[in-house]
């Protein structure tokens, strides 16, 4: 039963926030077609955004074993989750303790404190409860102190972090209904940074003016199919006939292989827009049961691809982006003594994108180019300068690949090696936290009535 409730249950991203969803309904007092209607609806969001995440996944696969092979390239790519399917098997039980209980903690500081947010992206959530695991199990920590200062420090990442990146979501979505929960945070929060510094709000992707001639790029899946149509076709003919017809495409034609795993991916994008579309129509409605009689004021924090229905063009500029910067890291991290990280197309493709939206948000074309080529060297030198703390899990042929993970694994990591004692390193932590809690008590932005719709 607890192995079902963990793992499958909980363990579910659909399944999570469906039941987020059905407690909301049901604290509403709705009626029964509707607490149904609402609930499938929400579930179905998920698993129509999870179908399209997948195959973009396995298009992506396929130009990057093309990519490889084109350019000799070997090394380790992030992939977040192949490193926790690793894991599973030296920390499966602490993972999901930590997973958990955090979620627990998630609620309770939710509702003791100024940072109102559910963070709902259950498989980010089993991702960081592993990255969590491995770092104090290597501590030298195990047990039920392991599993309680666990569950503090995800459940605290599960509102301090949504919270940070929530005014740049109030422009971006131009409400306070929603956040994100996705552990890109860093990254979004840097690009949105920068993009405020160096860019012009004024001067939005959207509005890129194309000519007549070029007035069906404004359609997003006519524009994204052209784009990797160029990415595959250009990279197959450096890949080769032989290996891509002997290797992936089961015997045929490279060119026509190639054509298809770019329109499979302009495909795996509208399927994620129709999922996020059909979610937010759902969850945003179903949640004020939560924020009415549980938590007050509670607002979902989603996974990224939430907001890319808000800027489409920023979602291809800034993966493209984030890409072209992850290419150039690779050639500059043997030059600094780090493993090379080979840019993997998927988590530039959901963080670069992301990126994009929000450096858009507050700098325009120049902010989305900018901010997601930040994001592209964040997930190109973090997971590199992760690996070490990872103790023996370091020394596989991947790792955790988004931003969030290295900073709290780096973090985390040097605190356990600078400290002996399990109580210091445990005060200490505990210490951050709460530091951290009360500078936002002191600091938050206090919201106006503009920012509620």
């Amino acid at each position: 039963m607890i192995d079902f409730i963990m793992n499958d249950l909980l363990g579910t991203p659909e399944l999570l926030v469906g039941l987020f969803a059905l407690i909301g309904l049901l604290a509403q007092r709705k009626a029964v077609a509707d607490v149904v209607s609402g609930t499938l609806k929400t579930v179905l969001g998920f698993v129509i955004l999870g179908a399209g995440a997948m195959v973009i996944t396995q298009s992506l696969d396929q130009f990057s074993a093309m990519f490889n092979h084109a350019f000799n390239v070997n090394g380790v790519i992030p992939n977040n989750e192949v490193i926790v399917a690793i894991a599973q098997d030296a920390f499966g039980t602490e993972t999901a303790m930590i997973m958990l209980f955090g979620m627990m903690a998630n609620i309770l500081f939710a509702r003791i404190t100024p940072f109102k947010y559910i963070f709902l992206t259950g498989h980010h959530i089993m991702f960081m409860a592993c990255l969590i695991a491995v770092i104090l199990t290597t501590a030298g920590m195990a047990g039920v102190p392991m599993v309680v200062l666990g569950a503090i420090i995800l459940g605290s990442l599960m509102v301090l972090l949504p919270a940070m990146l929530q005014p740049f979501t109030r422009e971006i979505t131009g409400s306070d209904d929603i956040a994100v929960g996705h552990f890109g945070s860093f990254g979004y929060y840097a690009s949105a940074t920068i993009g405020k510094w160096f860019g012009n709000k004024d001067k939005s992707t959207e509005e890129i003016k194309v000519p007549k001639s070029l007035g069906f790029l404004r359609d997003t899946t006519v524009a994204v199919s052209l784009t990797m149509i160029i990415l595959f076709l250009v990279v197959s003919l450096f890949t080769g006939s032989e290996f891509i017809e002997s290797q992936l495409s089961g015997g045929q034609n490279f060119l026509v292989f190639s054509l298809m795993q770019a329109l499979a991916f302009a495909a795996g994008v509208y399927i994620i827009l129709t999922g996020v579309r059909m979610l937010l129509g759902e969850i945003v409605p179903a949640f004020k049961g939560i924020a009415d009689k549980i938590v007050p004021n509670a607002k979902p924090a989603l996974d990224a691809p939430a907001v890319f229905p808000f800027a489409n063009n920023a979602v291809i500029i800034g993966f493209l982006f984030s890409f072209a910067a992850g290419l150039i890291s690779m050639m500059f991290l043997p030059l600094f003594g780090l493993a090379v990280i080979v840019p993997g197309l998927v988590p530039h493709f959901f963080t670069g994108a992301a990126a994009g939206v929000f450096g858009n948000a507050t700098g325009g074309r120049r902010g989305a180019i900018i901010g997601a080529m930040v994001n592209g060297v964040f997930i190109s030198f973090l997971p590199a300068l992760l690996l070490p703390v990872l103790g023996d899990l370091g020394f596989q042929s991947t790792t955790f690949g988004d931003s969030d993970f290295g900073v709290v694994g780096i973090a985390l990591g040097i605190l356990s090696q600078q400290l002996n004692s399990t109580i210091a390193f445990t005060v200490i932590v505990l210490a951050v936290i709460a530091a951290f809690f009360l500078i936002g008590i002191k600091t938050r932005k206090k919201p106006t009535k503009t920012d509620h719709s």
